[in-house]
């Protein structure tokens, strides 16, 4: 069996913290081989499909903007399934409003069991799958049977949470302080800064914006141009002009604060094009699944250690991920192909679990 394991974006500002290391020392090279010890044969980060769910999303909130009249308003993103499981719950006239787009866990599944296993030689049904979350709430979402596309069972097979995974390091007794640096393997372990901020609360937002811009203008925006989304603010709102045309968006974490958006939406308080939501405050990098710290709330210390990657990355536009750009060739053909919309797109209202 060929066991494949990656990475979640917010699980490389916590991990080292369940295992002792300081936050210089808990290098992504350092958990990619104490990961090989454990006996992944593949090491690969979900920061490639992060980067992938920003073209296809990116990609069906320009469609859709360009057709006003044919849908309903804001486009709500959907990579977080605490907050889908909210909205379905309670607030279940705005479920129509959620992007199709998958989230970059459930698009590296599908991807892993179609694409790579191609690229690798690999028979899909000898995959197993695994998915390191900072989320609980990913456990809920690989166990939907609407999202498995690849036919080749379920495409993330298991979820082990960031806390669950320091613990399978401590039971192997692995020294971390003494590993040597060990990169991801080919190809899937490329991420640019848009994909790396996804861990943030309004990185999403961000990376789908500055694709955006690329994909209407053909140009990149500057780098920060969209910065206003950052912060662990819990309701922010920003207004963003691409070629002369304003944008209104809106950045929301934690559910207190998405009760409180989407009922000003329900009033006709407030009014968006384009929403992003994420259940645990700060993002991400405050999932319910990162290590906890009594008396310590750290999301918005790992947000700007993800913000800090991404300022130095070598690439910083998701259209621009080499990887991305191969697949698409290779496989995709283009956003929202045929294809595309077969493995990396659901319909969230037809979710039974």
């Amino acid at each position: 069996m060929c066991i494949r394991d990656r990475i979640a974006p917010a699980v490389r500002t916590a991990w080292g913290e369940s295992v002792g290391l300081y936050r210089e020392e808990s290098t992504l090279g350092k958990l990619v081989a104490a990961l090989k010890q454990i006996g992944f044969d593949y090491v690969f980060d979900t920061g490639f499909t992060a980067d992938l769910t920003i073209m296809e999303e990116g990609s069906e909130f320009l469609q859709h903007f360009g057709e006003k009249d044919k849908h309903k308003w804001p486009l709500f993103t959907s990579c977080c399934p605490g907050w889908v499981r909210f909205v379905k719950n309670e607030f279940p006239e705005f479920a129509e409003n959620l992007s199709t787009a998958k989230s970059p866990q459930q698009m590296f599944g599908a991807m892993s069991k179609t694409y790579i296993a191609q690229k690798l030689g690999v028979d899909p049904e000898k995959i197993y799958s695994v998915s390191i979350m900072p989320c609980t709430a990913k456990k809920y979402e690989c166990d939907v049977e609407e999202v498995n596309d690849a036919d080749a069972g379920k495409d993330v097979d298991l979820v082990l949470t960031t806390r669950e995974m320091g613990r399978l390091i401590n039971a192997d007794r692995i020294k971390t302080d003494e590993l040597e640096e060990a990169p991801f393997d080919d190809f899937f372990g490329e991420a640019t800064g848009a994909g790396i901020i996804f861990g943030a609360t309004g990185g999403v937002m961000e990376a789908a914006l500055r694709s955006a811009h690329f994909l209407l203008t053909g140009k990149n925006p500057k780098t920060d141009a969209f910065k206003k989304v950052r912060g662990v603010k819990g309701w922010k709102e920003a207004i963003f002009e691409i070629e002369g045309v304003a944008v209104k968006v809106a950045v929301a974490s934690g559910l207190g604060n998405t009760r409180e958006l989407l009922t000003a939406l329900k009033k006709g308080e407030v009014e968006y094009d384009f929403v992003e939501i994420m259940a645990c405050p700060g993002g991400c990098a405050g999932g319910g699944g990162q290590p906890i710290h009594d008396g310590s709330e750290l999301a918005e210390e790992r947000g700007k250690t993800l913000y800090g990657i991404d300022s130095t990355a070598e690439l910083r536009f998701s259209h621009e991920n080499p990887t991305v750009q191969l697949a698409y060739k290779e496989f995709l053909g283009e956003p929202l192909s045929k294809r595309a919309h077969e493995l990396l797109h659901t319909h969230i209202t037809d979710w039974t679990l």
